[in-house]
């Protein structure tokens, strides 16, 4: 399995599984497939997308299980490493990019 590396002048590189790299990148708007950057002007927006989408995650999961509660079967099983969690580093360093003034690049 690969692994995505996102790298920046600001922290240190954010390494993560292929899948979950692809996730946040798909969940961004970017072709995972090649290389790429996210603009400090990009951040704000990128941040807001993640989010969203952690959002939108939980409130999924949470109709699945009382779905699942109201009609008497198992609860369904989810990731064990939720978006919300994997998503939290990256964030950070896409904001501390955006206070620097930096980009974050993947790829390359």
């Amino acid at each position: 399995m690969s692994l995505y590396r996102f790298k920046s002048r600001e922290t240190g590189d954010l390494v993560m599984l292929e899948p979950d790299g692809q996730r946040m990148l798909e969940i961004l708007g970017k072709d995972p497939s090649g290389p790429g950057i996210i603009l400090p002007q990009q951040m704000p927006a990128a941040v807001q997308a993640l989010r969203d989408a952690v959002v939108l995650e939980e409130a999924e999961q949470k109709r699945l299980r009382e779905e699942a509660q109201a009609q008497g079967e198992p609860e369904p099983e989810f990731a064990v490493v939720s978006l919300r969690l994997r998503s939290t580093p990256f964030i950070e360093m896409l904001q501390r990019c955006e206070k620097a003034g930096v980009e974050v690049v993947w790829g390359v």
